[in-house]
């Protein structure tokens, strides 16, 4: 599992001019099942998202592919996690 973290490097009015490509994008991760979660950090600096059951090969190939990236708005710390306890409604997280 990986927790990204997306920085923004560019004004707010930059980020919002390509949000909406980045949300197509996020659909698309979506329905290959790879995010489970994503939104924006508060204060809007940059957003997270909550990655599974793909490589990190993989998990950077797709961020590469970000709208955010592609235009340099953005830059991303992935953090790799092995959950061991979960809330229950989380088990199918537990490795």
């Amino acid at each position: 599992m990986f927790i990204v973290l997306l920085t923004y490097t560019v004004p707010l009015d930059r980020i919002d001019s390509v949000v909406d490509a980045h949300r197509r994008w996020l659909d698309g991760c979506y329905a290959e099942g790879v995010f489970l979660a994503s939104g924006s950090q508060i204060p809007r600096t940059g957003g997270a998202i909550l990655a599974h059951q793909v490589t990190r090969a993989r998990l950077e190939a797709l961020l590469a592919q970000d709208p955010f990236a592609q235009a340099g708005f953005a830059t991303y710390q992935i953090v790799e996690m092995e959950a061991r306890k979960a809330d229950p409604r989380l088990d199918f997280l537990v490795e």
